[in-house]
């Protein structure tokens, strides 16, 4: 590799010191690098990239910066390194004391691309699309407003699945198996597959379980009625962003995205090692 662009979380003062040192270092090495100043909207910032000049993008910061990241490059099909300046990172590899080694290995074309699905969903108000956005790790539907749990309407492929009163819904990709899924009792998955799960979030009910579908099946969601059929109020996140409020009667359909973020992969370490190192750190 030869052009970089480094985005920095610019709320960590250490995630700037180290992208202008890592831009130091690739410039002391004849390699062009571009960082995302702290005071430029990310817009205006990314309108600069070309996807024939940069060859690699460096996020600094935890999992969170990255999928960020993910979401707003979707379509540039750059691949990805992170670099892990947060608590927990499974998209971010580098760790910080190991970034050296891992620039060297990026300059000598040492490395692999890993591509992960990503989701599309459509959000519907009133009966008209007012919202599309993809994701990395998954959408998520939950109350708003009153602490009382929601009827969640599932539809798979246009047929009626089941109805889901609960706190909410999690719709995840094999990425984001390991993230707010996870959390809610879904299952690991590994992050090469192809599949979509549905987890429902502190469901009332005694057998509610996750389920795993085909990376090519739809999955819609309605707002269902409210208590005395009354309307109640949900909103949608976009890996935890763009937050659309919805009521009764509004849905969500979501599919697999025709985009893919590509990881860069300079250690050779399996799914099942990372997951192991993580867990017991966690």
């Amino acid at each position: 590799m030869k052009t970089f662009y480094i985005i920095a979380n610019t709320e960590k003062a250490e995630s700037l010191k180290l992208s202008y040192e890592i831009a130091e270092y690739l410039t002391a090495r004849g390699k062009q690098c571009m960082v995302r100043r702290q005071e430029q909207e990310q817009s205006e910032a990314h309108s600069q990239l070309s996807t024939e000049e940069v060859e690699g993008i460096l996020v600094l910061g935890g999992d969170g910066t990255l999928l960020r990241a993910a979401r707003e490059l979707a379509d540039r099909r750059i691949p990805f390194l992170g670099i892990n300046m947060g608590h927990l990172g499974y998209l971010a590899e580098i760790e910080e004391q190991n970034v050296p080694m891992a620039l060297e290995k990026l300059i000598a074309d040492e490395y692999t691309v890993e591509e992960r699905m990503m989701l599309s969903g459509r959000v519907y108000v009133d009966g008209s699309c007012t919202e599309q956005d993809v994701a990395l790790n998954d959408i998520v539907l939950n109350r708003f407003g009153n602490l009382r749990v929601v009827d969640y309407e599932v539809y798979v492929n246009g047929q009626y699945l089941n109805s889901f009163r609960a706190d909410g819904m999690i719709v995840s990709t094999p990425t984001g198996s390991t993230g707010y899924s996870l959390s809610a009792g879904g299952p690991i998955i590994s992050p090469t597959a192809s599949m979509l799960m549905l987890t429902p979030i502190c469901p009332h009910t005694l057998n509610s379980r996750s389920i795993v579908f085909s990376g090519e099946d739809r999955i819609l969601i309605r707002i269902g009625e409210g208590r005395r059929g009354g309307s109640d109020d949900a909103c949608v996140t976009f890996d935890g962003d763009t937050c659309v409020q919805l009521k009764t009667g509004d849905h969500v359909e979501i599919q697999r995205s025709t985009e893919v973020t590509r990881i860069l992969k300079i250690n050779q370490v399996s799914f099942l090692e990372v997951l192991r190192n993580k867990l017991s750190r966690s």
